[in-house]
Formats: structure tokens, sequence, C-alpha cells
């Protein structure tokens, strides 16, 4: 039997999620997704509009399915990449969570986004901005994320993106 997903459930997993980054929690954040995950930040097409299709269009980060999240992960925590190494420290903070559908076991959730991030290696701090969409899907009791799409509205990108930063 499916529960439709409640405001205060889609607050908890979306938190959760920003704790995890932020603590370098990674195999507990991989947990939170479906193995066929869908993780996409799409690119400027122009000054107002993105783009639409990851699978033909640019895209800024596009992950398809778990094991794609994974490797970046191994990648980020292997110690050896020297641009992720050490890891930035970073606090997301994640605001304005609505659910704006639900029924049966899915439902689509939006929220915004502040992530404060500080380069140890450069000295430097960025903050990045913008919007996440999310469809989420019941899996075994549980509500797991399905699609995370990540619409970043700052007009510079000081750094190079990456999945801690979003």
């Amino acid at each position: 039997m499916s529960a439709v997903l409640t405001i205060r459930e889609a607050e908890e997993l979306l938190y959760r999620e920003a704790l995890l980054i932020d603590s370098g929690r990674f195999a507990e954040w991989l947990e939170l997704f479906t193995p066929d995950a869908e993780f996409w930040m799409p690119a400027w097409r122009d000054e107002t509009t993105p783009t639409e299709d990851p699978e033909r269009e640019l895209s800024l980060i596009y992950y398809k399915g778990r094991r794609n999240l994974e490797d970046r992960v191994m990648r980020l925590t292997s110690g050896l990449s020297t641009a992720s190494s050490p890891l930035p420290r970073t606090v997301h903070q994640v605001t304005n969570v609505l659910v704006t559908s639900a029924g049966g076991d899915t439902g689509e959730v939006s929220a915004a986004f502040t992530c404060h991030r500080f380069d140890v290696r450069m000295d430097r701090t960025h903050c990045f901005f913008g919007r996440y969409e999310y469809r989420l899907v019941q899996a075994g009791g549980l509500w797991r994320i399905a699609r995370k799409k990540i619409l970043l509205l700052n007009d510079t990108v000081p750094t190079v993106l990456d999945i801690t930063a979003i």
C-alpha cells in the first residue's frame, strides 16, 4: 500500500540529502537515489531559457543512473583527483520546499537552494544558488530520488561545478 507524499516527507528527504553532502557521507547520499536516477543541471541556451533535453543539448552536469553518480563519488573521495583534494567545505540551505504533485507512489517537489562553498586550496569562497526540481518515488516504504534537476541561477561560475557545490 502506498501513501501520498507529504510536505514533511519531502522536506525530510531534501534536508537529509543536503546534510549528507555537506558532511561527506557520500555512501549514504547515494542510497537516497534509485538505481535509474537522473541527476541533471541544464546549461542556459540564452539569458532566459535553459536547455531542455540532456540527451541532445549541452548540460553543465548530467548523470544517468546511480552507477554514474557512484563513479563520480569514487573519483571525489579516492584522493587521486587533484581538483577534488581536499574536498571543499560546503553548507547547503534548502528552502521553499513544495510538493507540486503527488499521487500513488510518486511525487514532484520544487525547492530553492543556496550552497556556500569554501575552497581550502584556493582560499576562496563561492556561493551558488538556484532551484531544484525532484521526482520522488516510494520504494520499500521509503521515498527515494528518481530525478533531480538543478537550475543554477548564477550569472557566472567562478570555479568548477561538482555534485558537492549544487
